[in-house]
């Protein structure tokens, strides 16, 4: 077990001497010892036999070769190889005799005590190993160079606990000019001593706040490697504790602010976005750049928060007239997205829009603007030709780029395949994906067109195209790919059959069009023409959505509920989930179920991109402040 943990921590040490390096800016160190595996092995041929050897673990072969060459041209990473094949083969007089030769090269080298520490542990002795490195620590010098070393040594050997007392007294000895703060914090990261961790990184954090973007990208990977969540629960109340304790420090709003968006948990981040614009006299940018996070995950309240703070700043500020038209469309997305707008709000944003259109003056604002108000006169309004005429004015304009021509397209495409218009939406499809082949806005033309085609029961066609989509340079548009072609193929039948697929693709493009009772009645007609068929999980899943936005819990909840007891294992299952969880916190205002729920999904689904926001809800429910 021992030569493995020499053989890891060998590269631990490669890894640890960069960290350190980069760390140690402020405090020049000389360069550090040559590692074994940084020399260039190709360029001697007994060199490349002897690490043949060693990676087969034939210690004695290599050790002969080592022998050679390290006593023609002495070496320090000729020495590690030759010294560790010794101690593997058990020829610890040899090893005595070659540690010893090179302590009276280099006398102030203390790396060399813990070899000789190291050869007693081996042979058993491990009480003359304990004094020969406590005796190590003892010859310390206030040398920044020297503490890295032999540091660097105990933890070659495994001995985290001797590196932490070299750290700690070379802070001592060095009076405080050097911390060593990362170098402790790695060495209790190892350890699994994060609680200690914090309080070196929050220590380097109090004497210099440049290193706030370094001490993040260090917790950033140590709470995402966190299974139990128990490193991120520390943190969270450790954090919360800091910056209630010393508010004037604004170094802990900021990291709230970066951990807060790491957890999506855009209400506080914009809490502390807001609080820094203030009192570090900011333009809005922070604000800003939340605003857009919180859309693309989908949390419109707090993104439409975050915009009326900017307009409310006023005009003279950068994010003032974006902000105003952005506000509008945030408004438009949350209501859309709504199971069940009332007409009355419906009927008072188109006025809004009118109005703001009317006042715009961007040309690119204008545009979307109108787009998104053709959206709403169409798929909720029912004035599918004045949205029309709308979007075909935009069409026509000559004063407007392609871009901003295609994604009036686009909407237009969308309200003709709602009008069942099917061949006049492909022809905008294909036009848009022809102007721009290779960039996401044609990709994102080629996959409406390819849904076109499973909506009207092409599906084998649709499958093809979608197969390309799957390498879209779109995360989004490829996601929504593999999941359309994963439906297609999963569910067509060895024979041929596609009468299962084929209702519910046309249930889809029903549910699409709003009409949802027909949609309803499609779906049933899988139950009826099967008694068990792989798509039913689909089948109950969309029934459950459409009942959702009928405001039918009760009945959507037994069906996701069918989905997550009888299908726990298909793809499906955590969505079903989570929706339960959320309808149940939200809509049945059943707190403790909808705990339940939560709690279940991170359990049995510890991969699924509902995590976030479960663990999130879960800790509201609990009633945790903060975060």
């Amino acid at each position: 077990m021992l030569h493995r943990f020499f053989f890891v921590f060998i590269f631990t040490l490669h890894s640890s001497l960069f960290t350190l390096h980069c760390f140690a800016q402020d405090h020049p160190a000389s360069n550090p010892p040559i590692l074994p595996f940084q020399t260039n092995a190709a360029d001697n041929n007994d060199e490349q036999v002897a690490m043949q050897f060693f990676q087969n673990r034939e210690y004695g072969k290599a050790a002969e070769v080592y022998e050679r060459l390290y006593n023609l041209k002495p070496s320090s990473y000729l020495y590690t190889y030759y010294f560790f094949c010794l101690v593997e083969i058990q020829e610890y007089s040899k090893a005595e005799k070659l540690v010893k030769t090179a302590q009276k090269n280099d006398k102030d080298v203390l790396k060399y005590l813990v070899d000789q520490g190291y050869i007693a542990f081996r042979k058993g002795d491990t009480e003359k190993a304990k004094k020969i490195y406590e005796e190590s620590i003892r010859k310390l010098e206030p040398n920044q160079q020297q503490v890295t070393e032999l540091a660097n040594a105990f933890i070659i050997r495994n001995e985290n606990e001797y590196a932490e007392k070299v750290y700690l007294k070379g802070r001592q000895l060095l009076n405080n000019s050097y911390h060593f703060g990362f170098e402790l914090a790695m060495i209790y990261e190892r350890t699994g001593e994060f609680k200690k961790a914090l309080e070196e990184f929050f220590h380097m954090l109090e004497l210099n706040k440049s290193y706030l973007t370094t001490i993040e990208d260090r917790l950033q990977f140590d709470l995402g490697n966190d299974p139990d969540n128990s490193k991120n629960e520390l943190f969270r109340k450790y954090l919360l504790e800091k910056s209630q304790k010393e508010p004037d420090k604004t170094y802990y709003s900021e990291m709230l602010w970066w951990y807060s968006v790491q957890q999506k948990d855009f209400e506080l981040a914009l809490i502390q976005a807001r609080s820094l614009d203030r009192r570090l006299r900011e333009d809005g940018g922070r604000v800003f750049q939340l605003a857009k996070m919180a859309i693309s995950n989908q949390e419109y309240a707090s993104a439409i928060e975050a915009y009326k703070y900017l307009v409310s700043k006023g005009k003279e500020y950068p994010f003032y007239d974006e902000s105003r038209t952005e506000l509008l469309n945030t408004r438009f997305i949350q209501m859309v997205s709504h199971p069940n707008p009332s007409q009355k709000s419906l009927t008072e944003l188109e006025k809004e829009f009118e109005t703001e259109i009317s006042l715009t003056e961007n040309r690119i604002q204008t545009v979307i603007l109108t787009k998104n108000l053709a959206h709403l006169d169409a798929f909720f309004l029912g004035k599918n030709k004045g949205a029309i005429g709308m979007l075909s004015k935009i069409v026509d304009r000559t004063d407007i780029d392609l871009r901003l021509k295609s994604q009036a397209k686009l909407e237009l495409a969308d309200i003709y395949m709602f009008t069942d218009n099917v061949w006049e939406a492909t022809l905008l499809y294909q036009q848009v994906y022809m102007d721009f082949k290779n960039d996401e806005i044609g990709e994102a033309a080629k996959f409406k067109n390819s849904k076109l085609s499973y909506y009207i029961g092409e599906f084998k066609w649709a499958q093809s195209q979608l197969d390309i989509l799957k390498a879209s340079t779109s995360k989004l548009i490829a996601n929504d790919a593999m999941a359309l072609s994963l439906l297609i193929s999963e569910h067509f039948d060895a024979d041929s059959n596609t009468i299962a697929l084929g209702y519910y693709s046309r249930a889809d493009l029903l549910e699409y069009r709003n009409r949802d009772e027909d949609a309803l009645k499609t779906l049933d007609s899988i139950a009826l023409a099967f008694k068990d068929h792989s798509i039913f999980p689909h089948m109950y899943m969309a029934k459950a959505r459409i009942l959702l936005k009928e405001g039918k819990f009760q009945e959507a909840d037994t069906l996701l509920g069918t989905i997550v007891k009888s299908y726990s294992d298909d793809v499906l299952a955590d969505q079903a989930l989570f929706l339960r969880a959320r309808m149940n916190e939200q809509d049945l205002k059943n707190a403790a179920k909808g705990m339940a729920f939560y709690e279940s999904l991170m359990s049995k689904y510890p991969g699924s991109i509902y995590i976030p926001e479960s663990r999130k809800r879960f800790r509201s429910l609990r009633g945790d402040k903060g975060f």
